[in-house]
């Protein structure tokens, strides 16, 4: 028999103790091997399901197996992943929120043309280049110009933005378990102005704040051979569609056009895909927002127009990073280049709503 090694790490000592690889408890438990390392190391806490899944491997409790002496929790010095890459090797960039340091892996690089902060392979981080963890803000949204306003954002405070294109639901999730330190969502719209703020206190529930980013005109895109001339007239042919995820303020809207008729068609991730999947002859409609269907040069008929509010815990208020952004939406520059993209209405950006 060989060795048993002595470990910390309640997942890493039962392992050890039933003589598995990561690998064979990995293909035990339903997840991955890099989820299995990223445990034992303590640079990922497990979800539900992930925790529930181990447990029952190992036959105990999910308290048995996580618990640790009273209300103990890991000391942070080490980073930890915000959610697991999707293999290896993997690079990632590293910002710190509410004093723990987190590990992003690199995605969406035409949004965050950033050098990544170092690379991770075989469980083990190697630094790169990193640019300091308290001076980057994370933000989840599908604000197809979010790249653009990093970008200024990032000129004009001396701070790192990073966006992770997400829909509203989704970001919010994300607020909720931490990872990320703004949310975006724009399930408000003229008609109904409360809708981001009910959203978020049922979600979420108090204590939030709501940024006001823009107002924009959402509505479908048409190829540019296609004369439609009104949403009620193309929802009414059975084409197929580009359509957003299922809870997404978009597909809300195409299911409204609807009406009890099922889409035919696919669902993409983001209004930049909805917009290029008419562009390239797949789709023949699809709801985005003005912004989009410009960029892919594509016809657009409005249907209605929505709220982007930008979502934070009240606890990050006095955050440096937080303050920076508020100041920035607020000024004359940032009002000026968000009123100059297609379909987006400025004149109450900056303004701040409290989630009781």
């Amino acid at each position: 028999m060989q060795d048993i090694n002595i470990s910390s790490n309640p997942v890493q000592a039962r392992r050890l103790a039933r003589e598995w690889s990561q690998a064979e408890l990995a293909e035990r438990a339903g997840i991955s091997r890099a989820a299995v390392s990223a445990i034992e190391g303590e640079r990922l806490s497990p979800s539900v399901a992930t925790a529930l899944a181990l447990a029952d491997v190992f036959e105990c409790s999910v308290e048995e197996l996580f618990r640790r002496g009273g209300n103990e929790q890991p000391s942070g010095t080490e980073p930890t992943w915000a959610w697991l890459p999707r293999g290896e090797p993997s690079r990632y960039w590293e910002a710190e929120i509410g004093h723990r340091r987190l590990l992003y892996p690199v995605e969406a690089v035409a949004l965050n043309p950033l050098p990544h902060d170092g690379v991770w392979q075989d469980g083990v981080l190697r630094e790169s280049a990193p640019a300091g963890s308290e001076n980057t803000l994370i933000m989840a949204t599908c604000d197809p110009a979010a790249g653009l306003l990093a970008t200024e954002y990032a000129r004009a405070s001396g701070h790192r933005l990073l966006v992770f294109p997400r829909g509203g639901r989704k970001a919010l999730e994300l607020l909720k378990q931490g990872v990320v330190h703004v949310a975006g969502l724009h399930y408000a719209t003229t008609e109904d102005p409360d809708r981001n703020a009910e959203t978020v206190r049922t979600q979420l529930g108090g204590d939030y704040r709501l940024l006001r980013l823009a107002k924009w005109e959402s509505g479908i895109a048409l190829a540019t051979d296609n004369h439609a001339r009104s949403p009620a007239a193309v929802a009414r042919r059975p084409w197929h569609w580009a359509a957003r995820e299922p809870g997404s303020a978009a597909r809300e809207c195409l299911d409204g056009l609807l009406g009890k008729r099922e889409f035919s068609g696919r669902e993409v991730d983001g209004h930049a895909a909805v917009a290029e999947a008419v562009r390239a002859g797949w789709a023949e409609a699809g709801v985005c927002t003005r912004f989009s269907a410009a960029e892919a040069g594509l016809n657009f008929l409005p249907v209605r127009t929505e709220i982007m509010d930008l979502c934070f815990p009240a606890a990050f208020q006095h955050d440096p990073r937080l303050q920076a952004l508020v100041r920035w939406l607020r000024g004359r520059a940032c009002r000026r280049l968000i009123s100059e993209l297609p379909g987006y209405d400025a004149r109450e950006t900056g303004e701040m709503v409290t989630c009781l």
